[in-house]
């Protein structure tokens, strides 16, 4: 193929740098279930001071440190409260019942973002015939809504609300990184809203695998006892997490130029006939394009054919992440690309 393919599907599609691969080569390991990998224990550590919170967790995914968040947060024949468009409620297979035995509750947010009336209204009156609410859950910055940020307020009324209820807050914070860059809000702020959280390393940072979970010693302790009911536990997982220590030294600043670079992208794009987009929803790294007619994949695979890639979402919506492994004179071909095929593919009269 003479052209070199600029994937815009997600941003887990980032390759290790060299010098994330030096780092993992020359990671200290030992054995983590008997707490001894020095590279592990360096890197949680360093995560829960981030975050201000006791004790950090690492994990081979973000399903599975919200999974295990829900895990330990619940019991059985409970519900939690997640709006309606989360990653756990349509992503993760299942799990909440099928790991925990625990239901649902969908409420529908204004773009992801739930607020404490709304919750409040959710939560269930103590009676014998209801499930018991065990939990909310939160996604900051919220995938499917496009990236968007929960403003710190909101989730300090919802905290105060949990509190009120005596109910755990976990947020889903696998982007939060996206969240702190974009605003200044400090990753210390956002974690004192819930009394866990879960952060993603492979999502923007660029690293291969691996996520974290952060809270309290004492649910750290649990939670490692169900990170390995649920088959996570790991021995010299060192090499991982000296992938993650490199990726929030050296990628987490320069995530301020994909947010810049989906600007770009959605400005390139918002005059097209027929495409439904709105700039002031690119918030971080995130472009949801609507588009008049059902033909997402039409132009999809015209794209892909000339370059790019990116994800339909539905019949008439597509997705476009900007990542470490896109440059900023990729951003420029990109667009133009995307421009053609969408004439060629989509407005194109039959």
């Amino acid at each position: 193929m003479a052209f070199t393919i600029i994937d815009l599907r997600s941003d887990t599609m980032t390759q290790p740098t060299a010098g994330m691969r030096q780092a993992m080569a020359n990671a200290e390991v030992g054995d983590d279930l008997f707490g001894e990998d020095p590279s592990a224990n360096r890197l949680q550590a360093q995560v829960a001071e981030m975050l201000g919170k006791e004790a950090a967790l690492f994990m081979t995914s973000g399903t599975m440190g919200n999974q295990v968040a829900i895990g330990v947060h619940t019991r059985p024949g409970m519900e939690v409260i997640l709006e309606a468009d989360s990653h756990s409620f349509h992503f993760e297979t299942g799990a909440t019942a099928m790991l925990s035995g625990v239901q649902v509750h969908t409420v529908q947010g204004e773009r992801g973002i739930l607020t404490a009336e709304q919750i409040e209204r959710a939560i269930r009156p103590n009676a014998d015939y209801y499930p018991a609410t065990g939990m909310i859950q939160l996604e900051n910055t919220h995938n499917m809504a496009g990236g968007t940020i929960y403003p710190l307020e909101t989730l300090q009324d919802i905290r105060q609300l949990a509190r009120k209820r005596a109910l755990p807050v976990h947020l889903d914070g696998a982007r939060l990184w996206h969240a702190h860059i974009a605003t200044g809000v400090s990753l210390a702020d956002y974690a004192a809203c819930a009394d866990s959280v879960s952060l993603c390393f492979s999502k923007g940072l660029g690293a291969p695998v691996g996520s974290i979970l952060v809270g309290s010693k004492v649910f750290i302790q649990e939670a490692a006892r169900f990170r390995k009911a649920f088959g996570g536990a790991m021995r010299q997982m060192g090499v991982l997490a000296a992938a993650a220590e490199y990726a929030m030294e050296h990628h987490l600043e320069r995530l301020a130029d994909d947010h810049s670079a989906a600007r770009g992208i959605a400005g390139g794009l918002q005059d097209l006939p027929g495409i439904e987009l709105d700039m002031s929803t690119v918030e971080t790294n995130m472009v949801y394009a609507g588009l008049s007619v059902p033909k997402a994949a039409e132009w999809v695979a015209a794209a892909d054919n000339a370059g790019v890639r990116m994800l339909a979402i539905g019949d008439a919506r597509v997705r476009l992440v900007p990542h470490l492994d896109v440059s900023a004179e990729d951003i420029p071909r990109a667009i133009d690309i995307l421009r053609k095929t969408y004439e060629a593919a989509v407005t194109t009269e039959e």
